[in-house]
């Protein structure tokens, strides 16, 4: 089963629960959105007015100023990468998640990140960070790379503020665009790391010692 179905099946399953804080209806599910071959994972914290109404994760203000950095620093584009929340719905008057509502939508999450298999997940804002990296403060983390172990694999987390954030000041706006430019020369890095190593597996190849 492709990872596509996978990810709907997991979706419908969701908007199934009527046990779960937050859900009423299938339509007060906001579940993840984008490419999941992408190597490339987003989590934010919660849906906000507009992704309740499109039931699509990072579609309001913040979701245009997050498309918006992607394209002129990194050069990619929304349906290239994977974007979901910690919370899958809406909580009332945007408040911030609870605890029990982050522990409830948890299994979902991990199943959409397992399916998903990215190399690298950028956290935007401290709860999504929080669940990688506890007992940090994002001020301090912002923007630095961090390779952890979580569900039995090795993935590189990039703590980041949220958007939302950004727009309410220069300060942190100006920092979340130096973490995009950052995280471009991270992902920069990577690749010619790969191409590397894929010239000395065609060398050896070629002297018949691989």
């Amino acid at each position: 089963m492709n990872k596509k179905q996978l990810l709907s099946d997991l979706k419908s399953d969701l908007e199934s629960r009527r046990d779960i804080p937050l859900i009423k209806s299938p339509n007060d599910v906001v579940f993840g959105d984008g490419n999941p071959d992408s190597r490339i994972l987003f989590i934010g914290e919660a849906a906000g007015y507009w992704e309740s109404v499109e039931r699509k994760p990072f579609v309001g203000q913040s979701g245009k100023l997050l498309i918006k950095t992607l394209n002129e620093i990194l050069g990619i584009k929304r349906e290239d990468v994977y974007i979901t929340n910690i919370v899958k719905a809406r909580p009332p008057e945007n408040r911030d998640p609870l605890p029990e509502e982050i522990e409830t939508f948890r299994p979902y999450l991990d199943k959409e990140i397992e399916i998903v298999d990215p190399k690298i997940i950028i956290t935007l804002g401290r709860f999504s960070m929080g669940k990688f990296i506890p007992n940090v403060t994002i001020s301090r983390v912002h923007g630095t790379p961090k390779l952890i172990s979580f569900l039995g694999r090795e993935i590189t987390i990039v703590p980041m503020y949220h958007p939302a954030a950004a727009l309410r000041g220069t300060t942190i706006m100006n920092a979340f665009k130096e973490d995009f430019i950052r995280l471009k020369e991270f992902l920069d890095l990577i690749d010619k790391s790969v191409v590397k190593e894929a010239k000395i597996e065609d060398n050896l190849n070629q002297m018949g010692l691989f």
